[in-house]
């Protein structure tokens, strides 16, 4: 049908109108939706229960001197400790010399654990058993059985011990820690203040967390009610995995206040395999000390983020010795894995195959430069005893200065020197002597006696060289200088501003 030219424009206008009119949506991302809570955890918790152990431990305490037991502990000013105090006063023998010692007696503890193979492999928190003398791991049907320890591993707080049925003992098994989502559901079991088996439900609050325990913290961090008592029971998820070993909590009073941390299983089970197949934990090693990476750090070096851990150190004739890591280096990457932060690093080394040839890369002067490791086995004896790294060279005798703007006076490291600040015979570098206060060196936390080594991985002998190294980077328009210094603590990399400080004195 035709339309007029009035009529056209008219049903053009109603159009343009009509789709004028219309609103338009934003483009939202898809909606999150969360699973329920299961209807019960009690058939998966009844499947569990029985492969899940109470560990009691006990060791003979001998109290010398005529001390006596131990009174029990109350919160400091209560009434009832003072009177302990003096009942225990009271009560104790007397007569100077002729005291007697109180009669040995049994300390004991209790803890949890679980069963990972039928012929009686129990897994538990090395803290559970540690000191003990005697290990009784009680079933779920309430059989006690004697155990004994095939092997522990303080850095890991995990243990294994043996014990032995007439049948083949309910078992579970590790799960993939890697694959569980902050949210996912979990369940834990163990033996809370000695009750036998409990079971509780929660979520993953978190991943990764560091709770300064040791140099591999990355534990689960979990709401499910977690108390005295759990310690090496299993945290599951809903397939019945364990997914870690619960290990600690946060609270002030001791009661679980719903911050519970699970070692995760991926770590968990190494540890365990080497535990059972050489009696410890046999760990990767590099053979560096290493520190954070700040700002400044960063600032002074080049790099653009303040990633990685920074070398502080190189064991002599160790894997990184041998793979020539410097002094000053910072390892950005190793194995192919990304080092973000220092703390990183430990737990990456650790969990690499000892023999296995890795790349690291590291940055050195400006730029990213590819090593080629062999990694080592981790010595029994202080891993983190590191050689020294000073430099060689004898001092130059120019007489002591200050560096203006820095707050330091250094001298040349000479016979009095080493005398008066307790230097060894092999130390080398520059010394110094004094700290102004309210300067970049006093805010750093420098004080006389403590020695600079190197000035932007520059080794330095005398004051001319590290003012020489300073006055380089000033003119080079960066913000603070680096500087590697051996306190009595050991070898620190420490930026200094070069920035005007306001609190200097005028």
């Amino acid at each position: 049908m035709h339309l007029g030219p009035n009529r056209t424009l008219r049903a053009a206008v109603i159009a343009i109108s009509a789709v004028l009119a219309t609103p338009v949506l934003p483009t939202l991302a898809p909606p999150a939706f969360a699973r329920g809570a299961p209807d019960s955890f009690a058939d998966l918790a009844e499947r569990l229960l029985p492969a899940v152990v109470n560990i009691s431990s006990s060791q003979l305490v001998t109290a010398h001197g005529g001390q006596g037991p131990d009174f029990p502990v109350f919160p400091p000013g209560s009434p009832f400790e003072q009177f302990f105090k003096d009942f225990m006063e009271r009560n104790r023998p007397h007569g100077g010399g002729d005291q007697q010692p109180t009669p040995p007696r049994r300390a004991q503890s209790l803890g949890s654990g679980f069963i990972i193979d039928p012929s009686g492999i129990v897994v538990t928190n090395n803290h559970v058993i540690d000191g003990a003398d005697e290990i009784t791991v009680i079933l779920h049907d309430n059989t006690s059985l004697k155990a004994t320890l095939i092997g522990r591993d303080e850095r890991s707080d995990i243990a294994v011990l043996q014990v032995h049925a007439d049948h083949p003992l309910p078992s579970i098994n590790f799960g993939d820690s890697d694959k569980e989502r902050v949210g996912d559901w979990v369940l834990a079991i163990g033996n809370p203040f000695g009750l036998g088996g409990s079971v509780t439900a929660g979520i993953v609050s978190a991943r990764g967390r560091n709770i300064e325990q040791g140099p591999y913290d990355n534990f689960i961090q979990t709401d499910a009610p977690i108390n005295k008592g759990n310690s090496g029971g299993p945290l599951f998820n809903m397939d019945g995995d364990v997914i870690g070993i619960n290990t600690a909590i946060y609270s002030p009073s001791g009661g679980s206040i719903g911050i519970g941390f699970a070692i995760p299983a991926n770590m968990a089970k190494t540890v365990v395999d080497q535990l059972r197949k050489f009696g410890h934990a046999r760990r990767g090693w590099l053979g560096v000390r290493i520190q954070q990476v700040t700002p400044d750090i960063a600032e002074s070096l080049g790099l653009k983020d303040p990633s990685g851990a920074m070398v502080a150190g190189v064991n002599n004739d160790g894997p990184a010795d041998k793979a020539k890591v410097q002094n000053g280096d910072i390892i950005l990457k190793f194995n192919g894995q990304d080092v973000k932060e220092m703390r990183n690093l430990p737990r990456i080394v650790a969990e690499t195959d000892i023999g296995k040839e890795v790349p690291i890369v590291v940055w050195r002067q400006g730029k990213e430069v590819t090593l080629s490791a062999t990694v080592g086995e981790m010595p029994d004896d202080d891993q983190t005893k590191v050689a020294s790294a000073a430099p060689s060279g004898k001092p130059e005798p120019p007489k002591p200065m200050e560096l203006s703007g820095l707050g330091l006076k250094l001298s040349p490291i000479t016979p009095d020197n080493r005398d008066k600040y307790q230097l060894g015979q092999d130390q080398k570098g520059v010394v110094i002597t004094d700290v102004v206060p309210g300067t970049p060196a006093a805010d750093k936390g420098l004080k006389a006696g403590d020695v600079i080594i190197e000035v932007q991985q520059e080794e330095v002998n005398s004051p001319a060289e590290v003012q020489d190294r300073v006055e380089r980077v000033r003119k080079s328009s960066r913000k603070s200088v680096l500087m590697l210094v051996q306190t009595s603590d050991g070898l620190h990399w420490v930026p200094l501003s070069l920035a005007p400080n306001p609190r200097a004195p005028g």
